[in-house]
Order: C-alpha cells, then structure tokens, then sequence
C-alpha cells in the first residue's frame, strides 16, 4: 500500500546570496521534526563557484574575481549565477521512503520531464550523476543528507552565461561541455521553468512511487 504524503512547501526566493542560503538550509534542516512540512525552495543566486566536500581546487582554474565557497555538499566544483534555475530540496528521506540513489534518481528525473516539456531531450549518464543533452551538461546535482533529511540540490541552466563555466572543470571533468535551455533554442527564463520544474517534483516525491522508483528513465553506457 502506497500513502499519500502532502506535498512539499514551495518558496520562491529570487535572486540571492550563496552563503546566506546555505547557512538558512543547513538551520531548516537542524531545526525540523518528524512533523516538520518537506520545502523546495526555487532561486537563483548571485554569480559564485562552490566546491563541494570532494572539491579539488585544482578544477577551478580562473575565478576571475568571482567569489569561491567552500561548502558542505557533495561532489566537485560548479558554477552558480544568474538564469541558473536552482531547486533545493529539504526532504525527510526516512518518511519518504528514499535512500540516496533514489533520492539522485527522482531528482534526475524531475529534471529529464522537465527538459521534455520544453522538447529537449536529456539523460542520465552512469557513474556521472546530473542530466546532459548529447555531450553537453545542462543541470548538476549536488546533495547533503544529515539526520535522515536532504538539503541543498540541483542546477538547471536556463539561460546563464555559459562562459563562466570557462573558470572551472564543471564537476570536476576536464573538458566537460555544458549547455542550457536558451543555447538549445529555448529562449525561456528561470520564472518560466520553475513551475514546469516544481510540479515535476512533486509527482516525483509525493505522487505514484511505484511508478517513480520503478519506471524511471533508462540510463545509457557511460562513453
């Protein structure tokens, strides 16, 4: 038997600062209970490169005057900024039912529906997690799971600058090509996919989870 769970708080806080967002999540997440609502909270930020818990400086190869973060989440090193659409997930996994895979997987999925809303073809790469167009990676995940709840999220490129990309190895790959909806042909902004995005993960979490851990979007060989 499959419960119904209500769906997440969804807040929408435009254009914001890394840093304070990231110390908002991190006491939303200390601070919740058992009882406490799941939020998706749909932003961009201000332009900064973040390095994630495995992060290598070494992949950060001009900043260019843009700030860098050290931060608590995992994987390498990325770009944040403007017409960057980002969707942070504070979940209460243990209630959900979802391990870190799954949690990856929905969230990959959410994205790969979206995409196709907007008639752009994206998949799933193995052993790379995030979504990519052809070669090119146009949303990157990175996660923090502690107590049994999510914080931070994923990153969709609507319509950035792509050329901060340039400064890094985006996640760590040397070479590594992106994309976004706009270079795609998708002139669209950050307000427009939003909504198509939330409702997305909110079919994915709290909809048929059956049909979301057990139909998900096949991935293809890595290469």
């Amino acid at each position: 038997m499959i419960t119904t769970l209500a769906p997440a708080r969804v807040v929408h806080l435009g254009r914001v600062p890394y840093t304070p967002t990231w110390e908002r999540m991190r006491d939303f997440t200390t601070q919740r209970t058992a009882d406490s609502q799941d939020e998706i909270w749909l932003l961009e930020h201000d332009a900064v490169y973040t390095l994630g818990l495995a992060g290598d400086p070494r992949h950060l190869l001009n900043p260019a005057g843009t700030p860098v973060v050290k931060t608590d989440r995992g994987g390498q090193v990325t770009w944040h900024g403007p017409g960057q659409l980002l969707a942070y997930v504070m979940l209460d996994l243990r209630r959900l039912g979802l391990g870190p895979r799954e949690l990856v997987r929905t969230l990959e999925e959410a994205i790969i529906q979206t995409l196709r809303h907007f008639g752009v073809a994206g998949a799933r790469r193995a052993r790379a997690p995030g979504v990519y167009v052809g070669e090119a990676k146009i949303a990157a995940l990175g996660l923090r799971i502690r107590g049994g709840s999510s914080y931070h999220g994923l990153a969709l490129n609507v319509n950035p600058d792509l050329g901060a990309f340039a400064g890094i190895n985006p996640c760590g790959y040397e070479g590594l090509a992106v994309t976004s909806l706009a270079a795609l042909g998708q002139a669209r902004t950050p307000a427009e996919v939003g909504p198509v995005l939330v409702a997305a993960l909110q079919d994915g979490f709290y909809g048929d989870a059956a049909r979301r851990i057990m139909n998900p979007t096949p991935i293809p060989p890595a290469g």
